[in-house]
């Protein structure tokens, strides 16, 4: 017997009323040509991108992987007129790392970097804990510590290229060409004077690093690098070394706190050598002082005393008030202005103009400057450079104190014409000697070699008055004269002695400063030498004592190294130093 179905009752899915969607024809229409739109519309956007203007998109993907890294300029070197070197740069490594990725390293390894670059392990997390993408570990690592550093692979660790400044002599040339910063950039000296010369420019090149920043592909040089200007200096090694070294001995020798010289080639101008007492190794500045660092023939003044007197009786000649041998009454020995006193070392009687400047008168020079105008004296002394800085670019230059002439009382104006209540620089004193040199022309100083010889100088005096002069600055290094000290055997030359009272707190103290500054050859001269000792404290405190006999050493070695032929028998000179031993 079958089984009887009932039918099933209901609708099928797609004959429900309900579910049932009927759009009008331009509906349809419509939304289809929308949605067409959208996708050309997609489609040009992506051409767009990645076929007619795909630099956006390409450096935002390079940046995920593409890095341009600074390639170094290396410094320009600094050497002497002859080539000899001063300063170069010497290729180093600076070890840097990536904090984040320098923590995975394990204790052995640690400890390996940590001694390969001499530093505690407690400093070297100290610099891994930064909270920094980017950190220095050491800058200008020796560059077979850095390949060993290298050889060992250490996450997060890596190299630069870099430079260190290496100066081959020392202590030597210190305060002339000073030194670099660990950017290698000047801080001091030439370094510092020739900083947009020296530097040159940094170049590029692009690289690909992976997500831990190691190099994978060198892609290529974006832009060379263009090293630094070379600088060739006035200096002459030899020289210097003969200053530096006559220079220190005198400072020993009288137990001084200080000293300075200087070397001037009396036809350019050119500094031939300046050297200061105490100074630095530049090489290695851990206990670098103040003190050690000062360039003092630049950066400190003093009274010069009777190194002056020379330019008054120059003044008084060119303007006619004397002769050459006109008789100056010194006698007896001072000279009373207003209420204050002016004495001489040594009283004397009567002296011609020469004789004043041979025995260093300080009334016999008084009573010369008081035969013109206080106006007229400032104008010389205005017009050798005196109370403005030097200008040779070099930091640190100072103008010295030359006061308004208005303001000159007789007694300042007699004191200064032998060189008290006036402040200079060594450097001010041995170029203002150069019109005694160079027939009445001061001459501009340059720390670079001058190739155009000679130089010509604004005129300050006429032919004949300096030859006067000379002649008066020969008889002071003869006997007789304030610095016999200062003769060089089988050359004539000339000079004059300083010796003054050093100013602490405005007043002035039982402590000298010693100085002569002098010309040689007389009979044509070539070198203007200037020494200062600072508070010579053995052996006498006297300018021709003192600092004569350096000046004798560094001129005599300077000219038989320039080849300059005596002019004067050396036989003689030999004659009266031993009579002068006797």
């Amino acid at each position: 017997m079958g089984v009887r179905r009932r039918p099933q009752r209901g609708h099928r899915y797609a004959e429900s009323p309900v579910l049932q969607l009927a759009l009008q024809g331009w509906r349809s229409r419509t939304v289809g040509l929308l949605l067409m739109a959208a996708f050309l519309a997609l489609v040009a956007r992506g051409f767009y991108l990645q076929v007619i203007n795909n630099d956006f998109l390409q450096e935002k993907g390079e940046s995920r992987y593409r890095r341009d890294i600074e390639v170094s300029a290396s410094r320009g070197r600094i050497v002497d007129r002859h080539g000899d070197m001063l300063a170069v740069s010497t290729p180093m490594k600076s070890v840097w790392a990536i904090p984040g990725d320098a923590r995975t390293m394990s204790a052995p390894q640690k400890r390996q970097l940590a001694a390969l670059l001499e530093m505690g392990e407690r400093e070297l997390d100290g610099k891994l804990a930064a909270d920094k993408t980017f950190v220095f570990i050491r800058r200008q690592v020796p560059p077979e510590t850095a390949a060993r550093i290298a050889a060992l692979k250490l996450p997060g660790i890596h190299q630069e290229k870099e430079y260190r400044r290496y100066y081959p002599t020392g202590d030597m040339t210190a305060h002339i060409v000073g030194f670099t910063g660990v950017d290698d950039k000047g801080l001091e000296g030439v370094e510092l004077a020739f900083q947009g010369s020296l530097l040159g420019r940094p170049g590029a090149r692009t690289v690909i690093r992976d997500r831990r920043g190691n190099i994978v592909e060198d892609v290529g040089a974006a832009r060379p690098p263009q090293d630094g200007k070379d600088i060739r200096l006035a200096l002459d090694s030899k020289i210097q070394y003969l200053a530096y070294a006559q220079l220190k001995n005198a400072v020993e020798n009288h137990k001084a706190k200080a000293g300075g010289a200087i070397v001037i080639d009396a036809r350019t101008g050119e500094i031939l050598a300046l050297v200061n007492l105490p100074t630095y190794n530049p090489n290695n500045r851990e206990r670098l002082t103040g003190a050690q660092l000062r360039n003092r023939a630049l950066t400190d003044t003093f009274e010069p005393g009777s190194v002056m007197k020379p330019f008054t009786a120059a003044l008084a000649l060119e303007r006619g008030k004397v002769r050459y041998d006109t008789v100056i009454n010194c006698a007896p020995g001072r000279l009373t202005i207003g209420s204050a006193t002016i004495s001489d070392a040594h009283p004397h009687g009567a002296l011609t103009v020469a004789e004043v400047i041979q025995k260093s008168s300080n009334v016999g020079t008084a009573k010369i400057a008081l035969t013109f105008p206080p106006k007229e004296m400032w104008e010389l002394y205005d017009g050798l450079g005196f109370g403005q800085a030097p200008n040779l670019g070099f930091p640190g230059e100072v103008a010295g104190r030359l006061r308004p002439w208005k303001n000159w009382r007789p007694i300042e104006q007699a004191t200064m014409s032998y060189g008290h209540g006036i402040a200079v620089s060594l450097v001010q004193l041995a170029r203002a000697y150069t019109v005694f040199a160079k027939d009445g022309e001061l001459l501009p100083l340059s720390l670079t070699r001058v190739d155009e010889a000679p130089v010509h100088g604004a005129r300050i005096f006429s032919p004949q008055t300096v030859r006067e002069v000379r002649s008066m600055l020969e008889m002071a290094v003869q006997p007789g004269g304030t610095a016999p000290k200062a003769r060089v055997p089988g050359y004539r030359v000339g000079g004059k002695t300083g010796t003054a009272y050093k100013i602490e707190n405005g007043q002035y103290a039982r402590k000298y400063i010693a100085s002569f500054v002098g010309i040689a050859p007389v009979s044509d001269p070539r070198l203007v030498v200037a020494v200062m000792i600072d508070e010579p404290s053995a052996g006498g405190h006297y300018g021709g004592d003192v600092a004569g006999p350096a000046f004798s050493q560094i001129a005599g070695g300077a000219l038989r190294t320039l080849g300059i032929p005596p002019d004067a028998p050396i036989q003689v000179a030999d004659a009266r130093d031993a009579k002068e031993k006797l």
